[in-house]
């Protein structure tokens, strides 16, 4: 079975004009990149977990905001390196300044087997 990952494009309109919440993905290897790394929160999920309810579990990690609503499903799209990302669009805001994400371990640099924890949204 190929990796799948699930997410949620939060969205509403401000004065006519579409706005979208989108996040940054934490740690030293993204620390001052910015061009092409701002995504949905999203995040992998397993066999066992229906790809919605992993989509609200990760936005809900990644941001430390609940959400609920009139999901959208979006297409799948698959990516070169066979991954699937599954989508749902949500009418609805949240305060960008009151964004907690959860934190995970990872090894820093990586293959040293150093280990690090860090935020696994910043911005």
């Amino acid at each position: 079975m190929p990796v799948r990952s699930a997410g949620i494009l939060l969205y509403h309109f401000d004065d006519g004009h579409l706005k979208v919440f989108i996040v940054h993905p934490g740690g030293p290897f993204w620390k001052n990149k910015d061009l092409g790394t701002w995504s949905l929160p999203k995040g992998e999920f397993s066999e066992d977990e229906l790809p919605l309810n992993a989509a609200i579990r990760e936005f809900e990690e990644e941001t430390g905001q609940k959400i609920a609503g009139d999901f959208i499903e979006l297409h799948p799209v698959k990516l070169k390196s066979g991954k699937i990302i599954y989508a749902w669009a949500l009418n609805g805001n949240v305060d960008a300044e009151k964004i907690l994400s959860n934190e995970i371990e990872i090894d820093w640099p990586p293959r040293s087997g150093k280990k690090i924890m860090i935020p696994e949204v910043d911005k």
